[in-house]
């Protein structure tokens, strides 16, 4: 009886633990929505600036990403105060709330003098991007450390949802808070998100991490440097195949972040607010999209479920085109709609796909080329995106014309992806691994 006491205790002290790891998870995704969703809308309509710089500062987080392997190094060798993890959480949370604080102000000087803004929106928004990283890799691996091999899956999946489904939250509450539009309520909304963010942070924080010397170390997962990676992808011709998919996959599908909410206000005179709103339609269908992947988990195979998301993903960047044509803002919510759909079957269906393209005792490797071709993808598809837009807007004058090659050139590269998969034999690739969970699936997904 004393045991199953113990036992009980101690699940729930880890569910405690699942919900505080979230929270720090929720806080720093609070951080990236106002200045993906919200702030990339005012500076490309209301501040006419270019979308190029635009997509330049909100990827930062990406362009700094290869950084977080030396962060997770270091804080294994320094903690502070016995803590390794904790403290480097805490200061990327900080950085995070410093850049959202100051990146509506440093996008109105922009505008206003935009030398003198430029360098401080660098500034800006390098700090956000830094403490992106710092907090990101840090609360990971304390996650991997608290959590058993067995319940390690479940954690970080149940970070995710509770993530996803913040960024739901944040998106319709700053749609609020900025009704009607000034840059008073903008600043006044950013403000707001980051003394939340902080709030749910600091609790999260609470004696969740054990001193240095009570934790137990998990094992140390494989290292290998970008060289190993390129060579095992590259000598392989299934596996450079299924690389080079995932990399138009991807940055056709995360590469609109930047440009949808801007592309609804030049399209349908959208508001702040509405167009604010685009993010949380799109986030409650890429978790509806999800669970559906999950019912579908072995009754249909992979390639048809991840198809499917691609093909969704390609309709949906076809139906935002035709609603921009037609100026029809019911057809453009049928769009995000497929698109959040086809983003959530894709990504945990290609996800899925990966595993089949591992080695026995190559699985980090292979995991890290996921993680590559996902901060990667994100990097440029933005920027391509941005810099599509800003030389068809100069080069026939209209506004609308950018933002919808970019769609175009979008879907003709989901087209091109959903053709490759058509073509990628997973029984030519040789070796495999044990098959993941559908929760593990999703937890990497998250990663």
């Amino acid at each position: 009886m004393f045991l199953l006491y113990l036992i009980h205790f101690a699940r729930e002290i880890m569910f405690l633990k699942r919900l505080q790891l979230g929270l720090i998870h929720v806080a720093v995704a609070m951080t990236l929505v106002p200045i993906n969703s919200t702030l990339n809308r005012v500076m490309i309509k209301e501040l006419s600036l270019s979308a190029t710089l635009v997509a330049i500062l909100a990827s930062l987080p990406y362009l700094f990403a290869p950084i977080q392997v030396a962060i997770g190094s270091y804080s294994d060798r320094h903690p502070i105060f016995g803590l390794r993890r904790t403290p480097y959480i805490l200061a990327g949370l900080i950085l995070c709330v410093i850049g959202v604080i100051v990146s509506p102000q440093v996008a109105f000087l922009m505008a206003e003098n935009f030398p003198l803004g430029l360098v401080a929106g660098i500034f800006a928004f390098g700090i956000w991007g830094m403490g992106y990283n710092l907090s990101a890799v840090s609360y990971l691996s304390l996650a991997s450390e608290l959590s058993d091999e067995d319940g390690r899956g479940l954690t970080i999946a149940t970070m995710w949802f509770m993530m996803i489904v913040s960024i739901i939250v944040t998106a319709i509450g700053l749609s609020r808070m900025v009704d009607p539009y000034t840059p008073e309520a903008l600043i006044r909304a950013f403000g707001y998100v980051a003394a939340s963010a902080l709030t749910l942070g600091l609790i999260g924080l609470i004696r969740l991490e054990p001193r240095s010397s009570s934790l137990t170390l998990s094992p140390q997962s494989e290292n290998y440097s970008f060289k190993q990676m390129s060579a095992a992808i590259v000598s392989n011709p299934a596996a450079r195949t299924f690389f080079i998919y995932l990399l138009l996959l991807l940055a056709a599908i995360l590469g609109q972040d930047v440009l949808l909410e801007p592309f609804g206000a030049e399209a349908f005179n959208m508001s702040v607010t509405q167009t604010t709103r685009i993010t949380s339609i799109w986030g409650s269908f890429v978790l509806l999209a999800i669970l559906i992947a999950g019912f579908l988990e072995g009754r249909v195979a992979k390639k048809a479920v991840a198809q499917a998301g691609n093909i969704g993903a390609l309709l949906g960047f076809i139906v935002i085109v035709v609603s921009g044509l037609t100026s029809s803002t019911a057809i453009f919510y049928s769009g995000v709609t497929l698109l959040g759909l086809g983003t959530g079957l894709s990504t945990v269906a290609n996800l899925s796909l990966m595993f089949d393209f591992t080695m026995p005792g190559m699985v980090g490797l292979y995991i890290g080329a996921w993680g590559f071709s996902n901060a990667l993808s994100r990097l440029t598809g933005s920027i391509l995106g941005g810099v599509v837009r800003d030389v068809v807007n100069q080069a026939t004058g209209q506004a609308l014309s950018g933002y919808l090659v970019v769609f175009i050139i979008e879907a003709l590269m989901l087209l091109i992806a959903a053709i490759m998969l058509t073509r990628i034999d997973i029984h030519k690739f040789q070796g495999s691994v044990e098959e993941p969970s559908f929760v593990e699936k999703v937890a990497l997904a998250a990663e």
